[in-house]
């Protein structure tokens, strides 16, 4: 069964085209993308310019629960440091019954807010008290039936998590449900494939991050990963904050990207998320190798990391998308907001990210962290193209933000001049329409278990 739909405007990877008509399979990839096509009375039309939708490569979904809940000064200087130790109470009293409410209320946010897919660094592994669940991956089909249940595509992430510090610190007790053996991870994945590959979903491994996992325990779980797929993505915390660079320099005299660029076999397979914190050479060594930066803007900012220098970055043609991380904000447009205004205060310049071939900034962005995050997926979600899943966000031209505009400065309203969803019509996420076609009933049920989750676990605090 093939599906169809007519935009006037619609954003290919080479940029805005016109008249195109957009064809997809029963399994939901995108057979025909033509433009200059004619409209022809069989095949429905968009109500606005077509853009692709925004993969998320970055989500710790059982975070959603408790955004808002940090927001007051618990020390004399509040940090990251800080914000852990809550996270931490909280990952500690979750349920598998609430990390699926949780999950599937993030997701159809997600959906609802122009993001299609979504990477799930997923690192609450066991019970409550440590101690392994009897079916081991018990939390992690919590996350699979939520994106199932939903439709967003899913690439999923078991997190490697050993130590608690650089130098192989023993674990601390707030991290006893994320600990695993490198060998008991890679049964988790064995034991994952197959129910990844049954729903359409993409397994990958997360080492957390230098600091929890020691160099041995990094370099035989790649190379059990390869053994299981070789072409998984990987994805890895890397120089969030300053305290971990210089923890990382006094371990091993290098910086944490330096470090695993030099220990690691870093290439297009790898998301170094946020990077936030490098130096020069960093930066273009980290760029060519061909991993993608992974750039969670409002997270970045909640939690004071800092700014990544994205200049510097394209100034190597490096590869970057974005998420939206512990969610305190769950907003495909506000993240690239977030992502420019972040480049223009710390230059005191504007239209930081506009390109020589694209000057409008939400256009330029845009056609960057498409691509960027279907290469962090691993899945085909690249944009408006023959062999991409049709994952397709319909912006509304009769919103009062974009009425009368053409179809680039409609984007770029949607982006910095609207609430940045309100300006959104329908969205496809597979081929499937998401957030018009669910039951209201369903959605309904859905926000019900989320508050009832959240309840319970405040009740625990």
């Amino acid at each position: 069964m093939t599906h169809a739909l007519f935009a006037q405007d619609a954003l290919l990877p080479t940029g805005w085209a016109r008249n195109v008509r957009l064809q997809w399979d029963g399994s939901g990839r995108l057979t025909q993308v033509q433009a200059d096509s004619a409209p022809d009375s069989s095949t429905p039309q968009a109500h606005g310019p077509v853009i692709p939708g925004l993969p998320n490569l970055h989500s710790h979904a059982f975070q959603r629960a408790f955004a808002g809940l940090t927001e007051y000064r618990g020390e004399a200087q509040d940090s990251f440091w800080s914000w852990r130790t809550l996270m931490y109470r909280f990952a500690n009293r979750i349920t598998p019954e609430q990390l699926e409410a949780i999950a599937t209320w993030l997701y159809l946010e997600m959906l609802q807010a122009g993001y299609t897919s979504v990477c799930e660094f997923h690192y609450v592994h066991h019970a409550e008290d440590g101690t392994p669940y009897a079916d081991d991956a018990t939390l992690a089909q919590c996350l699979l039936r939520a994106a199932q249940k939903t439709g967003i595509g899913l690439t999923l992430l078991p997190v490697l998590y050993q130590t608690s510090g650089f130098g192989a610190t023993p674990p601390n007790d707030g991290q006893r449900r994320f600990i695993r053996s490198t060998d008991n991870m890679l049964r988790l994945l064995e034991r994952l494939k197959p129910l990844c590959d049954a729903q359409g979903a993409r397994l990958g491994l997360a080492p957390h991050s230098l600091r929890a996992v020691p160099p041995d325990a990094l370099r035989e779980v790649l190379a059990g990963l390869d053994a299981i797929d070789a072409t998984a993505p990987v994805h890895i915390h890397i120089a969030e904050q300053t305290g971990e660079v210089d923890t990382c320099l006094a371990w091993s005299g290098q910086r944490p990207v330096e470090w695993l660029l030099d220990h690691a076999p870093v290439d297009q397979r790898w998301c170094l998320v946020h990077a936030t914190h490098m130096t020069a050479a960093e930066y273009r060594l980290a760029a060519t190798s061909g991993a993608v930066a992974g750039i969670c803007p409002s997270t970045e900012a909640n939690l004071g990391d800092g700014i990544f220098d994205m200049p510097a970055w394209l100034s190597h043609d490096g590869a970057w998308g974005i998420g939206s991380d512990s969610h305190a904000t769950v907003n495909a447009a506000e993240e690239l907001l977030l992502l420019e205004y972040g480049q223009r205060l710390q230059r005191r310049q504007r239209n930081v990210l506009a390109s020589t071939t694209h000057t409008q900034v939400a256009t330029a962005m845009t056609l960057q962290a498409v691509p960027g995050g279907a290469q962090a997926s691993g899945r085909a979600v690249g944009g408006l193209a023959v062999g991409q899943q049709a994952d397709l966000v319909e912006l509304d031209a009769q919103h009062l933000a974009l009425a009368g505009l053409s179809a680039p400065e409609m984007l770029s309203a949607h982006v910095f001049a609207s609430h940045r969803t309100s300006a959104m019509g329908r969205v496809w996420a597979q081929g499937c329409e998401r957030n018009s076609t669910l039951a209201r009933e369903f959605i309904a049920q859905a926000a019900t278990n989320f508050v009832a989750a959240r309840e319970q676990l405040l009740e625990n605090a």
